[in-house]
């Protein structure tokens, strides 16, 4: 189990296989969630997930793929776009600077 601690994390990335759709919605909603927290989010490929980011959240048939890009930086796999628990655990972790297991 990696370990997140909210008050560390500056870039969120949202990985995804296709790069349309609902992942970018995700990262819309997620900026608008993070913005007070000074986080940036990005939304990318999980092929091409930028070495300069703090925690990736994916889908969690694409989390074994996002590990092997960056293996230093923790994954959190999740179900569903809206809404999904493991998501909302990373959002409030970052907005009260706790610490989260994922």
């Amino acid at each position: 189990m990696a370990t997140i601690d909210g008050s560390n994390v500056k870039k969120l990335i949202v990985a995804c296989d296709a790069g349309m759709g609902s992942s970018v919605m995700l990262a819309s909603t997620l900026k608008k969630q993070l913005a007070k927290s000074g986080v940036t989010v990005e939304h990318s490929p999980v092929a091409h997930i930028p070495s300069d980011a703090d925690v990736v959240v994916t889908q969690a048939s694409l989390a074994e793929r996002a590990r092997g890009v960056v293996p230093d930086v923790p994954v959190v796999p999740f179900q569903l776009f809206l809404g999904d628990p493991a998501i909302t655990k990373v959002v409030k972790a970052i907005q009260n600077g706790e610490t989260v297991e994922v």
